[in-house]
């Protein structure tokens, strides 16, 4: 397999959507992960508060006490079931998060980029499969999180790498990316919440496994039309690609957006720990006479994702034909913005809850999932697409990783806060979220007018041409 940037070739290659067309492999192949990774959490707290975590059942889990002796010892008190279960997410949650770092320099250093994600795919099916057991449930995580990192942070590098430096279709790629993941988010809570909650919980994660499989398949279908994934060391022999005079500061101001990124997502990433046990005891579920799964919130918020994703994109084509487009920090900002006022939604329903006595309306989560999503799709994409763009390439692998340690921050954090829900009224628990993610949104205007300079986009004059060339991947021979 080669790789070139010749305009030449770029104008000759197959197209997706206007993109190179190994983006549409890498799109449904990170689709179908996503179904597995979606459909599994989708469950995962229901599963241990009402099942795993219950005695007759907990005794049965390989290890178990001693994890509980480490978790209890870590928050300072011995936790309820509800609290050890959200406290259980929120490390699995932040875990997933953090072995992309590990998987990133797998595939810079060690095996490349196709095999790393390949290992990642192969321990996905692992951990879904077990999951459908009582006794390797903790052996599933590790297995779980471990994949997670093999395969999320170098799917996402080779979507960036399908782009020059300079091509501004990158961000619009990975909102296209995201469409697919967020269709597949869409999916799994139907079939496997769906299967876990009113047939069997090992069918709802076998059924997670399932996806898996289906998403390595196409993964490797599609490798040939992959930029060239292998470091120079591992390909030929050549030293490895060192860091540029000034890189070392870019990298210091990407790890200083974490901080500010991990409090923006908190009200997102808590959806699936205490917002679903908050639901099914606060929100009226019935539908036509018929209780639905709480679980089907996740899909009705990945419906909204994949339209709010879609018109983002939309919106942005528009804006940069009659305005200049903002930067990506830009984006950031707005996006925290609107992110922050979802969750005021949730404690102001709580507030009318407390005085009337009735149930919550689904027409309140309804708005808290599209205000939300709207604010998420000018979040965790552009977020990618500047950490891909703005990484030195010496590390590009890892530092897509180093992105991922926002949402570890932010899952830590969240499986803190699940724990506090016992404790607290519906609406101040809300309200806290709601400020912790406008105190983000806060420091990355800070960000944006301190390193806008830094991470602004520029010209690669090698690259610079009219027709804006990308990264082709030619067939082998």
């Amino acid at each position: 397999m080669t790789v070139t940037s010749s305009p030449a070739v770029a104008s000759h290659a197959k197209l997706f959507l206007g993109h190179p067309v190994g983006l549409g492999y890498l799109a449904f192949a990170e689709a179908w992960e996503r179904f597995s990774f979606s459909g599994m959490q989708a469950l995962l707290v229901l599963y241990m508060g009402q099942r795993l975590l219950l005695p007759g059942h907990v005794e049965h889990v390989a290890g178990f006490v001693a994890f509980r002796g480490w978790i209890d010892g870590l928050y300072g008190r011995q936790l309820s079931v509800g609290a050890m279960a959200s406290a259980i997410f929120g490390l699995y949650s932040g875990g997933v998060y953090l072995t992309p770092v590990l998987g990133g320099w797998l595939a810079d250093r060690v095996l490349g980029r196709t095999r790393t994600i390949t290992l990642g795919a192969l321990l996905l099916m692992a951990g879904h499969f077990l999951m459908a057991f009582e006794a390797p449930f903790l052996v599933a995580l590790l297995c779980l999180a471990l994949g997670v990192g093999c395969f999320k942070s170098n799917i996402a590098t080779q979507v960036g790498e399908l782009y020059a430096p300079n091509d501004l279709r990158r961000a619009d790629a990975f909102q296209l990316y995201m469409i697919g993941i967020s269709t597949a988010a869409m999916i799994a809570p139907l079939v496997c919440g769906t299967l876990g909650q009113t047939v069997a919980w090992h069918w709802g994660f076998g059924a997670a496994g399932v996806g898996m499989l289906v998403g390595l398949a196409v993964y490797l279908r599609g490798r040939r039309w992959y930029p060239e994934a292998r470091t120079a060391s591992t390909a030929t022999g050549a030293p490895r690609a060192k860091l540029a005079r000034g890189e070392g500061l870019t990298i210091l101001v990407l790890l200083a957006l974490l901080p500010p990124l991990a409090l923006a997502s908190v009200g997102n990433e808590q959806m699936f720990n205490a917002y679903l046990v908050w639901g099914e005891a606060h929100l009226d579920l019935h539908v036509l006479g018929q209780t639905m799964p709480v679980t089907w919130l996740v899909s009705a918020d990945a419906l909204l994702a994949t339209g709010a994703m879609g018109a983002t994109v939309l919106f942005w084509r528009w804006w940069a034909m009659r305005h200049r487009e903002p930067d990506e920090i830009v984006k950031l900002v707005l996006g925290v913005a609107i992110s922050a006022t979802a969750p005021l939604i949730l404690a102001l329903a709580a507030v009318g809850e407390a005085a009337t006595g009735r149930r919550i309306g689904l027409g309140w989560a309804i708005l808290f999932h599209l205000i939300n999503e709207i604010g998420v799709a000018n979040v965790f994409p552009v977020g990618l697409a500047l950490f891909s763009r703005a990484a030195p390439k010496a590390v590009g692998g890892v530092m897509i990783g180093v992105y991922y340690l926002n949402l570890f921050a932010s899952n830590m954090v969240v499986g803190w806060l699940g724990t506090l829900y016992e404790r607290m009224t519906p609406a101040a628990f809300w309200l806290l979220h709601a400020g912790l993610v406008a105190v983000g949104g806060g420091l990355l205007l800070v960000a944006a007018l301190v390193f806008r300079r830094i991470l602004a986009p520029k010209a690669d004059p090698e690259l610079a041409t009219d027709d804006a060339p990308i990264f082709v991947a030619s067939a082998p021979a």
